[in-house]
């Protein structure tokens, strides 16, 4: 007997019984995963296979803001195992690197740029494979590698028009008309006065499109964007900006007019993540970059929307002190920096699953959230890639 009064054959029986009941009860799961041993951040099960499945695209990523990618450019052997799991583990496939490049070298710096992505890639060919077309998407990933396009966010490089033939035979796909300053094709949207595409930049846009280079907007003029979508025969992007409906007055973010234009051409707005950009008064938080992603569902729709981050993986806010200071001080003060760029949450190498949790909170379908994480600016590119038909060639 035991001291409760039933036997001990009876108290096994009730202990095997309690057990079955608990084997046969439903296994209650959070649904959440800490992704990363090091890291107590857990994502819902939805964010991890939206990200595992989608084809996650940065269309403004670079590969480091400080001296890294310099040294990666000039030494190759000099990126680390530890430097490519990195990349690998913050869920990206695809980096649109484009840097801005100008002043009275710009043809010679430009060539440097994109030569040392081409030597970079062709020594890391088992790690990255470079997006030359619609179809190397596929393979990249297949082949479990990080696509990179190359781009320039600035197109003074193109002294001629055969220029833009060249750089296409390095592997430039898209190439931005302006940076934030005026040159021969167009403004960039920190000039004083914006009188929009002048006829060698509209020759240039109808020569990237008979290459099948992609026309990017981003840093451009309010009147040099409208007309690079007016007489663009392929959508032209914005690779990376935001609202200015919702931070008034801000030059690099698109007017209402420019974001409709954006999408009666078909194309993508990326947003970014850019503290100052997004909002002009604190707090600025990740739900105000979502009111972002909102604001061009709403107004063209969800299809017409993407990420164009402009940042690397760990923001500006990590850079160099030095380094940090002069990138400020290179731009006017429209640009109204404050004392951080990054914004708590997009400021890490795992953003892309952040954001990907912020998209489920809006309460954006998967279909929805495939497509802003990259599925709309990979139907887009497939467009503006495609050489203009001989027939349609011209102004």
């Amino acid at each position: 007997m035991t001291g409760h009064g039933f036997s001990r054959r009876e108290a096994l029986k009730k202990t095997a019984s309690a057990a079955a009941a608990l084997a046969a009860a439903p296994y209650i799961n959070r649904n959440r995963y800490r992704l990363f041993a090091w890291s107590e951040t857990e994502y819902s099960a939805r964010a991890v296979k939206l990200m595992r499945e989608s084809d996650v695209l940065d269309m403004l990523g670079l590969l480091s803001l400080g001296p890294s990618q310099d040294k990666w450019m000039r030494n190759p052997d000099s990126f680390t195992d530890a430097d490519l799991r990195e990349f690998r583990d913050s869920g990206i496939n695809v980096f649109h690197t484009a840097t801005g490049t100008g002043g009275p070298d710009v043809y010679e710096r430009t060539l440097w740029f994109l030569s040392g992505f081409n030597g970079f890639v062709a020594a890391h060919t088992d790690a990255f494979a470079r997006i030359d077309s619609h179809d190397d998407f596929a393979r990249a990933k297949q082949a479990g590698k990080i696509g990179i396009i190359l781009g320039v966010q600035n197109s003074e490089h193109f002294r001629t028009l055969k220029d833009i033939e060249n750089f296409y035979a390095l592997g430039q796909r898209i190439s931005q008309l302006t940076y934030n300053t005026r040159n021969f094709i167009g403004s960039g949207s920190t000039e004083r006065k914006d009188e929009g595409l002048s006829d060698y930049g509209i020759a240039v846009v109808l020569k990237m499109n008979e290459l099948g280079m992609a026309v990017d907007t981003g840093h451009c003029g309010d009147r040099t964007t409208l007309d690079a979508f007016e007489f663009s025969k392929r959508p032209a992007l914005i690779t990376h900006s935001n609202c200015r409906a919702l931070n008034p007055g801000h030059p690099r973010c698109k007017p209402d007019e420019v974001i409709r234009a954006c999408g009666k051409a078909g194309s993508v707005m990326g947003i970014t993540g850019v503290r100052n950009f997004v909002k002009g008064s604190e707090p600025t938080t990740i739900e105000d970059v979502l009111n972002h992603f909102d604001y061009v569902a709403k107004l063209i729709g969800v299809e017409h929307v993407g990420v164009g981050s402009d940042i690397d993986l760990h923001g500006y806010d990590a850079m160099p002190p030095e380094q940090y200071k002069a990138l400020k001080a290179g731009y006017k003060g429209s640009y109204a920096f404050r004392d951080k760029v990054d914004i708590e949450g997009l400021d890490h190498p795992k953003r892309m699953f952040d954001l990907t949790e912020g998209l489920i909170r809006r309460k954006y379908s998967d279909a929805d959230i495939t497509g802003i994480l990259g599925g709309n600016f990979m139907r887009v590119l497939k467009e503006a890639w495609t050489p203009l038909p001989a027939e349609k060639k011209g102004g």
